[in-house]
Formats: C-alpha cells, sequence, structure tokens
C-alpha cells in the first residue's frame, strides 16, 4: 500500500511538472496571438507578434493576395494591418499591424529539437478564441506541398491537435519559445497536423524585412536531414554528425546537371558544413545565384566534389 502511495504521488508530481511547463509556455506566448483576418473577405486565421512595433508572423494561405488585413489581440483590440511580404513556397506572410505591443513571441531555433519533447500549439480554430492543445513533436524534417506545387522542407510533425483557424499561429516549446509556424493537418487523420520550422520562417522573414519578398537560388532538389557517418565526417573534414541526402533530383535542373543524383549526401557547401535542410535552404540565398558553387559529396564510392551553378527561382 506504501509503494502503491508513493507511485500515485509520484506521478502527481510528474503531472503537476508537466502541466506548469504547458502553463507557464502560454503564459509567456498566448498575450501575443493575433486572430488575423482579411478586410472585406470572410474566414480568419491566427498570427503572432515577433517585434513590438507590430510585425506579425502569419500564413501565406491565411491573408492571400489581401493587403490589408484586421489584427486582433488577446485583450479585444482590433488593429488594421498591411501585408508587408508573403512567401507562397513555405506558406509565411508578414504583417505589419498599426500601433505597439507589449508582448511578443520570440522565435527559436527549431534545429535543436528533438523528437518527443513537448509542443504547444496555440491559435484560434473554428472560431474558438485562443484556444491552446498541447501534444509532443512527432517527426522532424518533414517535406509538405506548398500552394505553388513545390516542396516546404524541413517541416515540423506534431500530434498538437489543429484545426482551420488555427493556421498561422505559433508550435511553441515548453521553454516558451516559438518553434514553428502551424500551418495544416490532414483531414480525416488523427494527430498528425504540420509546421513550418522557426529557422526557416526566420529565414523568410529576414528576407522579406529586407527585400519585400524572398530571393533565392535554386538547383533543383528535396531534400531530408540525415546523420553523417564517423568516417564520412572525416573524409568531408566537416565537424558535424549530421548532413542533406538528396530525396529526388529535378530532370534538367541546376544539380542533375552538374551530376547530383538521388542519394547523394551533402555535407558541405563552399566549405561551410549543411548539417540539416534549413542549413541547406539559408545558403541558397540570392548571392549564390548564377555563382559557381561548391558542394562536397559523400557517396557509397566515398566523397567527391561537385560543382553546381544555381539559378534563380522562378
Amino acid at each position: 500500500m506504501a509503494f502503491a502511495a508513493e507511485k500515485l504521488q509520484s506521478d502527481d508530481t510528474l503531472l503537476d511538472a508537466y502541466s506548469s511547463s504547458v502553463a507557464d509556455a502560454v503564459d509567456r506566448i498566448g498575450p501575443a496571438v493575433c486572430r488575423i483576418e482579411r478586410i472585406g473577405a470572410s474566414g480568419h486565421g491566427s498570427g503572432f507578434v515577433i517585434a513590438q512595433d507590430g510585425l506579425v508572423v502569419t500564413n501565406f494561405h491565411v491573408v492571400g493576395d489581401a493587403r490589408a488585413v484586421r489584427v486582433t489581440t488577446p485583450d479585444g483590440a482590433a488593429r488594421e494591418g498591411r501585408v508587408l511580404g508573403r512567401d507562397p513556397d513555405t506558406d509565411i506572410a508578414l504583417v505589419r499591424a498599426d500601433g505597439n505591443f507589449a508582448d511578443i513571441a520570440p522565435l527559436g531555433d527549431s534545429k535543436r529539437l528533438r523528437r518527443g519533447q513537448i509542443a504547444i500549439a496555440i491559435g484560434n480554430p473554428l472560431g474558438f478564441e485562443w484556444t491552446v492543445t498541447a501534444g509532443v513533436v512527432s517527426a522532424l524534417g518533414r517535406s509538405m506541398r506548398a500552394s505553388t506545387g513545390r516542396l516546404i522542407d524541413d517541416v515540423i510533425q506534431t500530434d498538437a491537435a489543429l484545426n482551420p483557424g488555427n493556421s498561422g499561429g505559433p508550435l511553441v516549446s515548453s521553454a516558451g519559445e516559438v518553434i514553428g509556424v502551424n500551418t495544416a493537418m490532414i483531414h480525416g487523420a488523427q494527430g498528425i497536423a504540420f509546421a513550418v520550422a522557426s529557422n526557416t520562417a526566420n529565414f523568410v522573414i529576414s528576407e522579406i524585412i529586407r527585400f519585400g519578398r524572398v530571393r533565392r537560388a535554386f538547383i533543383g532538389v528535396s531534400a531530408d536531414t540525415t546523420n553523417l557517418p564517423r568516417r564520412a565526417a572525416l573524409l568531408s573534414q566537416v565537424t558535424t554528425s549530421t548532413a542533406v541526402r538528396l530525396r529526388s533530383v529535378e530532370k534538367n535542373g541546376p544539380a542533375a546537371k552538374a551530376g547530383l543524383k538521388e542519394g547523394d549526401i551533402i555535407a558541405a557547401i563552399d566549405g561551410r558544413p549543411v548539417t540539416g535542410v534549413d542549413d541547406l535552404v539559408r545558403m541558397l540565398d540570392a548571392q549564390r545565384i548564377d555563382r559557381e558553387t561548391l558542394c562536397t559529396v559523400v557517396r557509397r564510392t566515398g566523397v567527391t566534389q561537385v560543382v553546381v551553378t544555381p539559378v534563380a527561382r522562378s
């Protein structure tokens, strides 16, 4: 009986710790979560404030081609916002809302995520404002197809429940940092939902702020993050344990023309380690368009150097 009582008390302690972690993260991020509505149109989504001067992140499919949106905060204040830029390829949009905001939701480092860690979704599903659901990070490095038909790489899979209206809201870690932007769920599936990784969102936000759009170099591949065997790392002269495996190579694209093949592992670009898909996305910026780029490639036959010349992504 004493053992049973001790076990019950231990279970209660663990439950309280879990509850506290979720509640603390929600207290920190929840006040920065917004309801986003297109002015003059039906439907709504979610977003979150990342800067006190009114920068709000949401999904491209929430704002569509609208120039202005209505941004409503948990205290009921409604403000007009203008869409600064949008990136259909990653389903990310950036809005500038009128006024100043006391509460912000900081973007975390999605590269540090582990499967099984707590994931908390905050948003406005089906008209139920500022709803919280919690689950875990189910998988990392997934790919999903954007509305443009292109694949969004480095997507987080979670079992935190999402519904229409959650789109654009934050996926939050127990540390109270945004680790992803909730973007999709599979209709009819149980516990399968997706978020664009925070590192990808950060790249897109930076490009929009600087240029008003996202400029990318294109080599014509889709990829997954993979483990890099120690021997391959030594031969590649990189110190990392992960790299990028090419899942597909577009026919007649720059990568195919250079000789890259499905299954190749890219360990470095111009001598810089490529530890994951988010690194690949970030490195293929506008500066590499029409510029010879040296890829360190690991194959079964050994390590080789492949020169690829990216083109501007249309």
